[in-house]
């Protein structure tokens, strides 16, 4: 069994990951929750097509979606710095988790907009709707439902990520299963930060999945 100083850690790092998992998701998807609006209204047949825009904000997300975690963590170090003050610890993390799920929230946000029923939104139009009153009426709120599934996948996500940015000093669970399961061979600590990853996994999975469940009426 783990004595209390273990236990303590473990704790802090359970904490540690809470706190950059789920305040990187709020901020990625304040940045790319419009983002990916804009991809939707610009694309070809979107309300408003603009090919430049759409080729833009494409290239950009295509780029850093391409670039792995933990290189994007190393290249962004210098920023992380200016930005927070430090290059390690859980807020720092942060950092390179919005940037790096940004654009992903955008492309997942773009593929549950176009989702929603066309015929939809030709009725909005119809009626005289404008295409600010159609994104907030009609496709967010027709969309909510794969809008909140892609949600939970991008948590599950970023809590790996920030697992990953232990291998850097990125702080929580991940930093506490590099530090003690390798680098002091303490394969009992490592066992537990594993199972404690899986457990929150599956809660946010389990908690996502029941949201999801409330918000599609389509079943009902």
């Amino acid at each position: 069994m783990p004595d209390e100083k273990t236990v303590q850690m473990l704790l802090e790092g359970i904490r540690d990951t809470l706190y950059m998992t789920l305040t990187s998701t709020a901020l990625a998807y304040l940045l790319g929750l419009p983002l990916g609006i804009l991809l939707t209204l610009s694309r070809k047949d979107g309300l408003k097509p603009n090919r430049v825009i759409y080729g833009i904000l494409g290239t950009v997300c295509n780029t850093v979606r391409s670039v792995p975690f933990l290189i994007l963590l190393i290249v962004l170090i210098p920023f992380t710095r200016a930005l927070v003050g430090r290059s390690y610890g859980s807020t720092a993390t942060i950092v390179p988790l919005v940037i790096c799920a940004a654009p992903y929230v955008a492309r997942v946000v773009e593929a549950s907009l176009n989702e929603v029923d066309p015929g939809v939104i030709e009725a909005a139009r119809a009626m005289g709707a404008s295409n600010l009153q159609i994104v907030f009426r009609v496709l967010l709120v027709e969309g909510k439902t794969s809008l909140l599934a892609g949600a939970t996948i991008t948590t599950g996500i970023l809590l790996g990520y920030s697992a990953m940015s232990g291998t850097v000093g990125g702080g929580g669970l991940g930093d506490i299963a590099v530090r003690y399961g390798y680098y002091r061979w303490q394969t009992d600590i490592m066992v537990i930060t594993v199972v404690l990853l899986i457990v929150i996994f599956q809660l946010i999975q389990s908690f996502g999945n029941g949201i999801v469940k409330l918000t599609d009426h389509r079943k009902r």
